[in-house]
């Protein structure tokens, strides 16, 4: 038989006993050691820095990572699971130069790479414990020990052959270009680093004027970021853009302008037009350098106009200052010009330095106020304002970015662009939008990649490169490197490579390596190959399993490691090295904002996991648009909603049947008998869709189908199967159809935990190895084991389904008009008429009219298939939707949407549509207002009317209060702890009209609270509980007494 469930559940306590068990079994194992020989389904895991504690943005990836590979699993494939760790890099560094107090790059060479580094290693995993801890607290599945470090040697040597494949294949290459530049970081950034901290920020715009040398006239050029103005070697115009010599009638300057612009600088001016120009009239024409810093380069092509499409008169003068070093169009227009300028007068911190000795030491950011009181004081500042714009900030350190000229090592991404967005057509993109979209459009933009940092603690490029003739070396192992060398390698960190250094026979000069190390994305790009040192190892099981089945991130790594990982296997193999991706959206806090720490905008994991247990928090993050790829406002009300509405109900199900099949003696080992009862039946076919829906849905990965009918089927089980067979439960001789109940509920939840296992690990494994002790046909210690349900087809009926859907749907109309109007529950009333706008389903609510008679509380139900007695309908424009659709014409719609008749609006209301002035409107594009006759109330839902009888007559009156004092008996015996089977004895002292409603409806009150005496008077002196209450003004004492 069954063990009752206990009376009181802490969902986090039975967690955490759960966890106990999963580590005693060794669950985790057992599910890959069972699929041993079985086909494999590979995941590759994105690995996190350790050097931080696990957010809720992680919490949701792993949750989503858990759940894929255990449906899996329950598929019958092998899935290892092995977490990783991402090591080198920024965030690692920025820690150590914290605990240093240093910063920058310049501080870490003073003390020194080996003792930096030596630092890193010692804090990079500092959090694993943590994380650990919080991962199998979420109940994830993964392998902590056999994780991978980017860190170490195998993993190292991997990234090495990666990028030896790409030297080897002249997808390498050293160039000088305007790229993103962390001053705070002290080196270069990527583009898709670039793009994932933007901020709205207020910058000087400012309008500067250049002297013309053949011309008594300036030209007028605006920008953004004054500091560069030291470095303008160039302006910049639109060889078809019209340009206008206008005379400054206040100064008497004579200035060019796009002709376009020049309304926006005569709202503050006066200006003559003196002539117009095409801007390819203007191209050559020499300028005086607005500093003398570079002057000398006026020799070289220095200030003079250049022309190109790029320019735009959407903002400024259409005039473009053009400093080479500092803008990527800038650096390419001096190129394409044939001229060969620099001006780079900035550090690695983002100071100035010479020849820029005005500013010199100084921040170029905090220069820009100088500067711009300078130009002022020399008559060449023509407007000064301020604007709002986006900017890029570094990712890491929240500081501005600022665009350089600087040498770095790139993968020419844009020699095989063609062959990444043709990967990309064989993948799987879940939402899918996001495959033409957001990632498609990266790809089709992409552009070179930097994959060198000027930094310390990584993984340094295998290139030697000769001190004398400049010749390089690329090295793809360990064993290459040793050979050449003739130096035993036991670490490839900078302090064990970068002493290396060789001659070559024939050759002149040393090989010394280059200084830079590679880009961590780079590293983690190239996990696929790295975890398993491929090439070195695994050959045969990465050749069988490569690309991944599936992988999963946040919608920010579609700029980060998806698409390093699609680069890198393309480029590699002309692979995209993976099939089928999740992504979710962010999670920010309630108030909308991001995740903050000083904000304290949102509770601590922590304590939502000991307040509520993990289920509910995973339920939560998955049962949200943020498994669309849409954001999340996280909210503590969400998760405890959850417990509520499918949790709780879930428990309190097995609580049911656990509680009335111990009274009977009743368990599975008695044999399961098959129900010709239409609950049953309906519940058991109920259950088969769902296994079916289910299993499509997660094979073809999409988290946002599957988990809302998952939670619907909680409801149909509680609020339907289990509230409308209650009384089958409650029967005191052990007839067959009570144990057909206990059977059907059983199979039900038994079959059930299974499906919902992936999704509540924790609830659904407790379930199913309580119910399952002692069934014989149930051999595992964890529901985990299972494989995943089959659809029994002999179970299914989808008529049935289609039948009690209909009748769900009436019955819910029914209960919501008895809301609105305010009339109770437990309130009886004469009638119900329930109207099926299809006639071919006017059967299905005459065959169950029993059952919606008892839902809703009525006396009589009538069914029909025309409403027009009971109801008008009348329709008016959705004016929110079809202002825009009509314009002009709305007023013409509004009168044909109102002029629509009454089988027209029914048929919309089914889901129809109507042509209104050659446009098809559907349900929502029409606001339909049901008008009822007198003494009742109507509502309408997908093809279904239904009508509630509001008279009340006074033996309707008096059953309503008989129902009313049951309830408060029930709730009497509920706050006493009697046992369900308990009998008791009852008295009643109140006004006349509880006499009067006892004198017809006292049986009813007795059967209902399993009472073996009602009496009418003085309450006894004694009683287990007692209480007074007040219905609808009618005054009430009840005491209960267990017999």
């Amino acid at each position: 038989m069954l063990n009752k469930a206990p009376s009181n559940v802490s969902f986090p306590k039975l967690e955490e006993d759960v966890l106990k068990k999963w580590e005693e079994i060794d669950a985790f194992q057992k599910s890959i050691d069972n699929r041993e020989g079985s086909k494999e389904f590979t995941f590759y895991d994105g690995p996190p820095f350790a050097t931080g504690l696990p957010h809720y943005g992680h919490l949701l990836a792993g949750t989503i990572k858990d759940i894929v590979p255990r449906f899996w699993t329950m598929k019958g494939f092998k899935v290892d699971r092995v977490f990783g760790w991402d090591c080198h890099g920024l965030p690692v560094e920025n820690e150590v130069e914290k605990i240093l107090n240093i910063s920058g790059k310049k501080a870490i060479d003073e003390v020194g790479v080996e003792a930096f580094n030596n630092k890193c290693r010692e804090i990079v995993l500092r959090y694993t414990g943590e994380w650990e801890k919080t991962v199998k607290r979420m109940g994830r599945w993964v392998d902590f020990k056999k994780g991978y470090k980017t860190m170490d040697l195998d993993f190292m040597e991997s990234i090495w052959w990666v990028f030896k494949q790409l030297w080897d294949k002249d997808l390498i290459y050293k160039g000088t270009k305007v790229v993103p530049f962390s001053a705070a970081l002290g080196t270069a950034l990527s583009n898709f680093e670039a793009g994932q901290n933007y901020k709205d920020v207020q910058d000087p715009a400012i309008t500067i004027l250049f002297k013309l040398i053949d011309d008594d006239a300036y030209m007028a050029a605006w920008t953004t970021t004054p500091w560069t103005l030291p470095s303008n070697l160039a302006l910049c115009v639109g060889p078809d853009i019209d340009y206008v010599k206008v005379l400054d009638k206040e100064t008497g300057k004579k200035i060019y302008f796009a002709q376009a612009r020049l309304s926006v600088y005569s709202k503050k001016k006066e200006f003559e037009i003196l002539e117009t120009v095409k801007g390819s009239q203007l191209k050559g024409l020499k300028y005086e350098p607005l500093f003398d810093y570079f002057a000398d380069l006026a020799e070289d092509g220095a200030f003079q106009i250049l022309n190109d499409n790029y320019v735009s008169t959407d903002n400024g003068t259409g005039i473009v200052h053009t400093a080479p070093s500092f803008g990527e169009d800038d650096n390419r227009i001096v190129k394409e010009a044939g001229l060969k300028l620099d001006a780079c007068p900035l550090d690695n911190e983002g100071l100035f330095i010479d020849p820029v000795t005005d500013y010199k030491g100084q921040f170029v950011k905090d220069a820009d106020k100088l500067i711009i009181r300078r130009l002022k004081d020399e008559g060449k500042l023509f407007d000064h304002s301020q604007i709002v714009h986006s900017y890029p900030f570094c990712y890491r350190t929240d500081t501005p970015l600022l665009y350089k000229s600087i040498s770095s090592w790139y993968v020419n991404v844009e020699s095989f662009k063609d062959k990444l967005v043709a990967s990309n057509k064989n993948i799987r993109w879940v939402p899918e939008y996001i495959k033409e979209g957001r990632f498609g459009n990266w790809l089709e933009g992409a552009r070179d990649w930097a994959i060198s940092r000027s930094r310390s603690w990584g993984t340094p490029l295998p290139i030697w490169e000769n001190n004398t003739n400049g010749k390089r070396i690329c090295f793809g192992s360990v064993e290459e490197l040793e050979k050449i060398s003739g130096k035993k390698i036991n670490d490839l960190h900078r302090e064990f490579v970068d002493p290396i250094t060789f001659t070559v026979d024939g050759e002149e000069g040393e090989y010394v390596r280059v200084t830079e190390v590679l880009d961590c994305w780079f590293e983690s790009g190239s996990m696929p190959y790295a975890q398993k040192h491929y090439p070195f190892e695994n050959v045969k099981w990465f050749e069988e399993n490569f690309p991944a089945d599936f992988i999963a991130e946040g919608i920010d790594q579609t700029r980060g490691w998806f698409y390093t990982l699609v680069v890198l296997g393309t480029a590699l193999f002309e692979k995209n090295p993976f099939k089928n991706v999740i992504v979710n959206g962010m999670i920010l806090a309630k108030d909308g904002f991001k995740m903050s720490k000083s904000k304290k905008n949102y509770p601590p994991a922590e304590d939502v996991l000991n307040e509520y247990g993990a289920d509910a928090l995973r339920l939560f993050l998955i049962n949200s648009p943020v498994v669309a790829g849409k954001d999340l406002k996280f909210s503590e009300e969400g998760v405890k909603d959850l417990i509520r509405a499918v949790i709780l109900p879930l428990w309190n199900s097995y609580s049911f049947l656990t509680t009335y099949s111990h009274v009977d003696g009743w368990g599975p080992e008695k044999g399961l008998q098959k129900s010709e009862n239409q609950m049953d039946q309906w519940i058991l076919s109920k259950l088969q869709s769902l296994i079916e829906q289910v299993d499509t849905e997660m094979q073809n990965y999409n988290l946002n189908k599957v988990v809302p009918p998952l939670v619907d089927f909680v409801g149909y089980l509680t609020n339907w199967y289990i509230r409308l067979s209650r009384r089958r439960f409650w029967k005191s001789e052990n007839d067959g159809d009570k144990f057909q109940a206990y059977s059907t509920l059983y199979q039900v939840l038994v079959t059930f935990s299974k499906v919902m296992a992936p999704f509540l690990p924790f609830l659904t494994d407790y379930i199913y190895c309580h119910l399952t002790k002692d069934d014989a046909t149930e051999t595992f210690e964890s529901v985990h084991l299972n494989d995943f349900p089959q659809p029994d087809k002999s179970l299914q009926n989808k008529e049935l389904e289609l039948k009690m859907d209909l009748v769900r749907k009436a019955v819910e109309l029914g209960r919501g008009l008895r809301a609105k109007h305010q009339l109770k529950t437990r309130q009886p009333l004469q009638s119900v008429t329930v109207v099926a706008q299809d006639k071919n389903n006017k059967q299905y609510f005459i065959e169950l009219n029993e059952l919606i008679k008892n839902e809703l509380n009525v006396k009589e139900v009538v069914v029909s298939n025309d409403e027009s007695e009971l109801v008008h309908r009348s329709a008016k424009p959705n004016l929110k939707l079809l202002g825009r659709m009509y314009g002009k014409q709305m007023k013409e719609a509004t009168v044909l949407i109102k002029e629509l008749d009454e089988e027209t609006l029914v048929s919309l209301s089914s889901g129809g549509t109507v042509n209104i002035l050659d446009k098809e409107l559907g349900e929502e594009h029409v606001l339909i207002e049901l008008s009822p006759k007198e003494g009742f109330v109507v509502d309408s839902d997908q093809g279904v009317t239904v009508a509630l009888d509001t008279d009340l007559n006074d033996d309707l009156k008096k059953e309503g209060l008989a129902r009313e004092l049951v309830n408060r008996i029930q709730n009497l015996r509920k706050d006493a702890s009697f046992e369900v089977s308990d009998k008791i004895n009852i008295t009643l002292n109140g006004d006349d009209a509880i006499n009067e409603s006892l004198k017809i409806y006292g049986d009813y009150l007795k059967n209902e609270t399993l009472a073996t005496n009602l009496d009418m008077g003085i309450l006894p002196d004694k009683s287990d509980i007692s209480e007074s209450y007040d219905i609808d003004g009618i005054k009430v004492n009840i005491a209960v007494t267990r017999n």
